[in-house]
């Protein structure tokens, strides 16, 4: 274990009105001040009310902070003694600790995070004009290209989720051509690369039971339950610029989230 104390302390975050938030800053700091002095799992922070003073900020903020990098699987608290650098979870063939991230992520960040293994079987990779539908949700015109790419997604080879996306073609000039392989690569890493940053989404989740089709690519039978998550994803200017349902084994994968005030 190492000592908390450190004589080099963590600056504290900006307070600009055109920044992330607060505690989503402050977040950060912590987590480039645990690499920056090599913590290693178990390693106890700072306390609290040493943090607070070191960063400048309120208690609440803080632990919002710290929340957030527990969602992560960054950070663990223990009730009485502190924060602590996580140790990380045994492999599983479920999802079923912080499943669902309180931000953006991607599903290979997710397993990554989780220390788990993500793969993809690439069902259909096309472009295609936008229904109307699809176009009002991308508020472009209707007919507009669009980049579609239906995946089955699994963690330590267990089939997960089935996973159907669109984007804006224009926005992903060159993916065809660069042939990348979506077996492995990260639709959210490529956008990046691209310049698409990725900020907010909007979303709904509902249960539902497999039809025949979703049922085989999943391999389980035909009306086992199900979760559907329906979600537009908008770049940082609010553009709304990509779609993606993704169908969900109810019985492979458990939705789990922290609410907190503010």
């Amino acid at each position: 274990m190492r000592d908390d104390a450190d004589a080099h302390p963590p600056r504290a975050p900006h307070r600009t009105s055109g920044s992330d938030p607060l505690w989503r800053q402050a977040a950060d700091v912590i987590r480039a001040d645990i690499e920056r002095r090599g913590l290693a799992e178990g390693d106890k922070l700072p306390s609290e009310r040493d943090l607070c003073a070191r960063l400048e900020i309120s208690r609440v903020t803080l632990r919002k902070a710290l929340g957030h990098l527990v969602d992560q699987g960054i950070l663990t608290a223990t009730h009485g003694r502190g924060w602590f650098v996580a140790t990380a979870p045994a492999p599983s063939t479920t999802a079923s600790s912080r499943d669902w991230p309180n931000d953006l992520e991607s599903f290979t960040a997710t397993a990554r995070r989780k220390r788990m293994t993500p793969a993809s079987l690439v069902l259909r990779q096309v472009r295609r004009p936008a229904t109307l539908d699809e176009a009002e949700r991308l508020d472009v015109p209707a007919g507009t290209e669009l980049f579609g790419l239906d995946r089955v997604r699994l963690l330590n080879d267990v089939r997960i989720a089935v996973d159907r996306t669109l984007v804006v073609a224009e926005l992903v000039a060159g993916l065809d051509e660069d042939e990348v392989d979506f077996t492995s690569a990260s639709l959210f890493e490529e956008l990046r690369r691209r310049g698409v940053e990725l900020d907010r989404s909007e979303a709904t989740i509902e249960a539902r039971t497999a039809d025949g089709e979703l049922a085989g690519h999943l391999e389980i039978e035909p009306g086992s339950p199900v979760l559907v998550l329906d979600q537009a994803i908008h770049d940082r200017d609010r553009r709304p610029v990509l779609l993606s349902v993704v169908e969900y084994s109810g019985e492979r994968y458990r939705l789990r989230t922290t609410l907190q005030t503010v």
